[in-house]
């Protein structure tokens, strides 16, 4: 098949549906952004840039797939590499060459003939200059979240993409939650009628993580130091986008308005835990330790969000509801209500495993056992399959323009708290 011939039957099979896991996710959500296709039976070859706690974890899936190879690790901490090859080579026999000689040596990784992919495991202040660089490379990119920090940085790799011919999945997780999933098919059934109101929010209480044993900033520490607003927004915003099928087209994010509270729990943290007089406890945090921005879409829907990872409180990170003409579905801390108007008892919540066997999707039906084995509530393993399956036919479930829209929310909440809570226009990256 020649290349011409490849792009059209890429064209021809997004219309189809066709893919062994892509097919099972709403059509609003499948865009072609790649057109490299590997052939049926070869093996997808995919470098690990990254390897720290991240990137193991999702090498070690990617391990448990058997038409995966594992050419090449990169880490800028040797430590991290050499434990990546060792799984590697346990796994399939052959040890991977490692790259650790500084921040860029990725790009020597680059350069191997014997990669279609690149799993990017690595800080997001590193995402967009290393996906650009992997599109230049020919290779499809792969990216842990956010897809980077700032609204250029966006506009770069839409730019780089277009240029490049690059094909690219944001790895968000969240989006094949069990329940999150089950959502996705009522939603699409009607249910829950014309959908006007959607929540997300990421509560998660992780002050410990934000320091080192000795007091340190770790990137978590650092990632709240200097910045406001909802610095880490895709596990929030990326659920709700999928139920109403925001694809800058049909649908589009408008306008934003942020708001955020005194920075408090952090310190107070710190003052406990290393003292009062300690330089920990003297670190005067900037973002708030709840961050709340509301988005109005061009349809007239309006999607809240909430940031929170200061607050004591037990967990249960991801918390939504969504609202529509006919029904609603809410979420807080492990329950799960639905009501549905004709179906639900009148003014009363049902729990949503009630709907569990009517609208279960195809992806738990089938793979539920593996995915229970792997982290955030089974989302990792579909994440690492469809990121697979991108590579081999050209298509992405979470595709570009799904990555930067949902990541800008991080830059733009800031520039909304920090003018006062001004309203801001989020650009539309597919037509823009």
């Amino acid at each position: 098949m020649n290349e011409i011939t490849r792009r059209r039957a890429l064209q021809l099979a997004i219309g189809a549906g066709a893919g062994a896991l892509l097919t099972t996710l709403p059509s609003a959500c499948l865009f072609a952004d790649a057109t490299k296709a590997i052939e049926g039976g070869k093996k997808i070859r995919v470098g690990f840039i990254g390897v720290g706690d991240r990137g193991t974890g999702l090498l070690k899936i990617a391990l448990r797939f058997p038409d995966v190879e594992i050419p090449a690790v990169c880490d800028i901490i040797p430590a991290h590499a050499k434990r990546a090859q060792d799984l590697v080579e346990k796994a399939h026999g052959k040890r991977p060459e490692s790259y650790e000689q500084g921040p860029h040596d990725y790009r020597r990784l680059l350069e191997r003939g014997d990669i279609d992919a690149v799993l990017l495991g690595t800080p997001q202040e590193l995402h967009a200059e290393q996906t650009i660089d992997a599109f230049r490379a020919k290779k499809f990119v792969g990216a842990e979240v956010p897809a980077c920090t700032t609204v250029d940085e966006c506009w770069a790799m839409v730019r780089a993409q277009k240029e490049h011919d690059g094909g690219y999945m944001l790895l968000e997780n969240y989006i094949y939650s069990s329940y999150v999933m089950q959502v996705q098919a009522m939603a699409d059934a009607g249910l829950f009628g014309d959908l006007t109101y959607g929540f997300g929010g990421y509560i998660h209480e992780i002050r410990d993580m934000r320091f080192t044993k000795d007091g340190q900033l770790t990137w978590r520490g650092r990632n709240v130091l200097k910045n406001r607003g909802l610095v880490y927004p895709t596990h929030a915003i990326g659920p709700v986008c999928r139920w109403m099928g925001i694809d800058g087209v049909k649908d589009s994010l408008q306008t934003l308005v942020a708001m955020d509270s005194k920075p408090a729990a952090t310190k107070l943290f710190a003052a406990e835990k290393f003292g009062s007089e300690s330089e920990p406890a003297k670190i005067d945090f900037e973002n708030g330790d709840t961050n709340h921005a509301l988005i109005r879409t061009k349809q007239g829907r309006l999607i809240e969000l909430r940031y929170d990872t200061s607050s004591p409180r037990p967990a249960g990170m991801g918390q939504y509801s969504l609202q529509g003409t006919k029904g609603a579905y809410d979420s807080a801390f492990g329950l799960r209500h639905v009501y549905i108007e004709g179906r639900s008892p009148a003014h009363q919540w049902e729990p949503l495993e009630k709907y569990e066997s009517e609208f279960q999707h195809p992806y738990w039906k089938k793979q539920a056992e593996q995915a229970k084995t792997t982290g955030h509530g089974g989302g990792d393993w579909f994440t690492i399959a469809d990121f697979l399956q991108a590579v081999r036919t050209g298509k992405s479930p979470i595709d570009m323009i799904d990555a930067v829209t949902w990541t800008c929310i991080r830059p733009l909440s800031e520039q909304s708290i920090r003018n006062g809570s001004q309203p801001v226009e989020v650009p539309n990256f597919r037509q823009g």
